[in-house]
């Protein structure tokens, strides 16, 4: 069972509820949409799934058919008493939380995993989730989320794409990343004003950068410092950070410009500075 437009609007009326603005909330209201996107995910019989976001359980319900187990986070007060009561008999968890600083590892390590995440996510935190998801949630091993277009697009951008930037870096150094389906704005409650997509992501067996001897965190200052002048050749966009001689020697042009290089060239670089502070730091590899 999942909900009609009509049931999503006789369900808000009854409860007296509405969309609320500051939590980008827009309710999915067609079971052919939640349907594909449980396809999409590829769960079924015997698979975590956490949901973030429930909202009104028309995904949830989409979610519990295939016969997954599912969690749904829900923080909105004024839907957990409904999103309880139309899941109660599907099986599903539900639990009160907000994902923005939430504790992964308490909410998903005490279930065996690997996990799935599936999510609505709304437009405004799209994004910072899903690198929060992917930087610490390490048993979340595939997502599939819903994301505004240009977001989406952000995610899954290889090099010299269009809305290639720092988090697109971000996401390729734990994943894999494409659009595999539009979503008109007709299927929600109420319509947003933009387009959505969704975005299939696979955890990386292991980082795209060997950690070991790119620190992430020094890594990311450069993509950083990179995007941030994005318009500017590398050997301005990182001065303080690396010379043009750095660039040379890590086999990068001082002329390039930050959305030319992919995560793997962003870490050889990384790399070759970690050396020159400390020779006795490993040599890069590929992987």
């Amino acid at each position: 069972m999942t909900l009609t437009r009509q049931e999503v609007r006789d369900l808000m009326a009854r409860h007296g509820l509405r969309a609320n603005r500051a939590l980008g909330q827009n309710f999915v209201a067609d079971p052919n949409t939640v349907r594909r996107i449980a396809r999409l995910a590829r769960v079924g019989p015997g698979d975590r799934v956490l949901e973030i976001g429930a909202g009104l359980g028309s995904l949830t319900l989409a979610l519990a058919e295939t016969g997954a187990d599912v969690t749904a986070l829900e923080t909105d007060r004024h839907l957990l008493p409904v999103l309880r009561e139309l899941v109660s008999s599907s099986g599903v968890r539900v639990v009160e939380a907000d994902a923005r600083g939430l504790d992964w590892g308490a909410l998903l390590e005490p279930e065996p995993g690997p996990w799935a995440l599936v999510a609505n996510l709304p437009y405004n935190l799209a994004a910072s989730l899903v690198v929060d998801v992917l930087e610490a949630a390490p048993a979340v091993g595939r997502l599939l989320v819903m994301v505004q277009r240009e977001v989406g697009e952000r995610l899954a951008a290889g090099p010299r794409a269009p809305g290639y930037g720092a988090v697109s870096v971000k996401v390729a150094y734990w994943a894999t990343a494409k659009v595999v389906g539009r979503v008109p704005a007709t299927v929600f409650l109420p319509e947003p004003k933009v387009a959505s997509v969704l975005v299939a992501l696979d955890r990386l067996p292991r980082p795209a950068v060997d950690p070991a001897i790119a620190p992430y965190e020094d890594l990311f200052a450069l993509v950083r410092a990179g995007f941030g002048q994005r318009r500017k050749m590398l050997r301005r966009a990182l001065a303080g950070l690396a010379t043009a001689e750095d660039l040379v020697a890590a086999g990068l042009r001082p002329e390039a410009r930050a959305e030319e290089l992919d995560v793997r060239a962003w870490g050889t670089l990384a790399a070759w500075l970690t050396r020159r502070r400390d020779p006795s730091a490993s040599s890069p590899s590929p992987s």
